[in-house]
């Protein structure tokens, strides 16, 4: 058996916040109970104005803008 750390961006659309979140996460059935997720750490940056033309909303920006807000870069990313 393996365990996976698994770092993803998520735009809080419906601002439910960092409790919510956590349990919509931890709480969601998954099918055959697949996977057990358990949110060890979750980092906050404030966006601005979300609109069509924010960078998160662009695939091609979307990386960099990430980079800028929680830092990281190319070292530290895996495939």
């Amino acid at each position: 058996m393996k365990a996976y750390k698994v770092e993803i961006l998520i735009v809080d659309l419906d601002e439910i916040g960092a409790k919510e979140l956590k349990s919509v996460i931890e709480n969601t059935r998954y099918p055959n109970r697949c996977i057990n997720p358990e949110v060890m750490d979750i980092q906050e940056a404030d966006i601005g104005e979300w609109d069509d033309d924010h960078p998160l909303n662009s695939f091609s920006q979307t990386r960099e803008y990430y980079d800028k807000i929680f830092g990281g870069g190319e070292a530290n990313r895996q495939a």
